[in-house]
């Protein structure tokens, strides 16, 4: 299994599918499936039988997970579209830099 390079809190471009273009948060990352999950994107509608937590049941919307493959970092710079790289600062540090523009990805917390 490779490590990926988009991380919880990157804000991401989807490439492809029917969400294509629009931006969002990942929320959460599943490594073992290489698949995300980003806040606003590939809304799904389950429906839901009546239980003690959601006791009207009916439809609810949420996120589904979404391949990585079709997911692409958005360039701290301009905004588009970029592929990520590693750099390792003067102080020893591994970073993570955008291709596209050479700048710093910054980390979320």
């Amino acid at each position: 299994m490779a490590s990926l390079k988009i991380k919880k809190g990157d804000h991401v471009i989807v490439l492809a599918g029917r969400d294509k273009g629009k931006h969002g948060e990942v929320v959460e990352m599943r490594p073992k499936e290489n698949r995300a999950i980003v806040r606003g994107v590939n809304v799904v509608r389950k429906h839901t039988k009546q239980s003690a937590q959601n006791p009207d049941g009916g439809i609810i919307s949420k996120e589904a997970a979404i391949h990585v493959s079709n997911l692409a970092v958005e360039d701290p710079k301009d905004g588009k579209p970029t592929r990520v790289g590693f750099k390792v600062l003067e102080d020893g540090k591994k970073v993570r830099v955008s291709k596209r523009s050479g700048e710093i990805i910054p980390e979320k917390k």
